[in-house]
């Protein structure tokens, strides 16, 4: 199933015709019998491809960005960048020498300066090849730095950018803008933040998942393995209500001022509306919310990434008001969701990834039926933050699980 990513990892290590022993797909909800038979199997193939001949290692070849003579037609372009491999299916912008030089002008930084190299192909993100997937998407040169940002986020370990773009999860990077930046460039924090409508917002969004596409090779179907993909997929961006927050901005829990410009990114689901027009107390608000983040169908009870993982909270500014007037604190927030998204090994037994789970040795000793198993490791495991419009509605974001998120500075 993950064919395509090992033979991008083998042509950019220099061994394009590695010898490779496939698995096959699925493994899980297989009987005892049906595992032996696989296994034997797969033994098979390891021999093979152990005693066949190896190919002769290739010296990899520096990369330089090429010059293509597209063409004219709006139409025909369209058509020609999606056989290219390079469209996410909606139209694009030609990355024009002109239009690329711009957008390069518009980061501050030399057009060769390499910020990163994107899993799984390991493609070389230098900032020129990082301005024209920007043009494409349809941004503008202040948008860079931003979207630099962003990048330099999603690469740090703990991200665990590999396994967001290869897994069969519908995961994709939300990006959340914080400080004075985020009103400069008009990404929405307000309304229908999540879109339609805001062009900002869109198309920053757009830009990063053309970036992994097209730098990291996360091509849908062969690379990208997710069984639905998502409409997060397409863009992923939204700014942090701090107007409307009664805790301040959710960086200052970070280290940072809450005037500095910065992005978080974080890898979830898409949204899971959290409606409630009942209640005006906050533990009655979070009983709601923990009940949606409380499922048994995500990640997060079952895998983590290096002893961490995490769930977001994005509380709409009523619910938010309406707790902070309970005299709840941010920290209170976390405490109450920790304990009340808590759930019975007994009800988590019969979840669909129980048997694949990662639990460390504090939670295997959690051996009784009804113990009380935690979601995420601390209350401080929970992000909780402030953002949309006028209405009793938050949204909570189910974690991919093997993944911590990232919040770096802009510029």
């Amino acid at each position: 199933m993950f064919e395509a990513q090992a033979k991008h990892a083998s042509r950019t290590l220099g061994l394009p015709g590695a010898r490779m022993a496939l698995f096959p797909h699925p493994l899980g909800g297989k009987s005892e019998s049906q595992v032996a038979e696989l296994a034997n199997l797969v033994h098979a193939n390891l021999v093979h491809a152990l005693t066949s001949v190896a190919a002769s290692p290739v010296k990899p070849t520096a990369v330089h960005s090429a010059r293509l003579a597209a063409p004219s037609d709006p139409a025909e372009l369209q058509r020609w960048c999606f056989e290219q491999g390079w469209s996410d299916g909606f139209p694009v912008i030609p990355p024009t020498p002109d239009a690329v030089t711009r957008m390069v002008e518009g980061s501050g930084l030399p057009s060769d300066r390499l910020v990163g190299v994107v899993p799984p192909r390991l493609g070389l993100a230098t900032v020129e090849q990082l301005a024209v997937n920007a043009v494409m998407a349809g941004c503008q040169p202040a948008h860079m730095p931003v979207i630099i940002a962003a990048v330099q986020a999603m690469l740090e370990p703990r991200f665990n950018l590999g396994s967001l773009q290869a897994t069969t999860h519908p995961v994709a990077p939300l990006l959340i803008v914080h400080g004075p930046i985020a009103q400069r460039l008009g990404i929405s924090s307000g309304a229908g933040l999540f879109g339609p409508g805001a062009m900002a917002n869109a198309v920053i969004g757009r830009a990063i998942r053309l970036i992994l596409l097209n730098i990291g090779g996360a091509t849908p179907g062969a690379v990208d393995r997710s069984t639905h993909g998502a409409p997060s997929k397409f863009s992923f961006c939204i700014a942090e209500n701090i107007a409307a927050s009664p805790w301040g901005s959710f960086i200052e829990d970070r280290g940072l001022r809450p005037d500095q410009d910065a992005v978080t990114v974080f890898g979830c689901e898409p949204p899971h509306n959290i409606n409630d027009h009942e209640h005006g107390d906050a533990a009655g608000i979070l009983r709601v919310a923990a009940d949606v983040l409380r499922t048994l169908g995500m990640n997060t009870w079952y895998l983590g990434w290096k002893g961490r993982k995490e769930l977001m909270l994005i509380l709409g500014p009523e619910h938010a008001a309406s707790i902070a007037a309970s005299g709840w604190s941010r920290a209170d927030v976390r405490r109450f969701l920790y304990e009340a998204i808590s759930r019975r090994r007994d009800e988590l037994a019969i979840g669909g990834m129980y048997g694949m789970r990662d639990w460390g040795a504090d939670l295997e000793a959690l051996a009784a039926p009804d113990a009380l198993v935690p979601a995420v490791p601390t209350p401080d495991d929970i992000l909780v933050l402030v953002a949309g419009g006028e209405g009793k509605h938050s949204v909570g974001l189910p974690s991919f699980g093997a993944t911590v998120s990232v919040t770096r500075p802009i510029g």
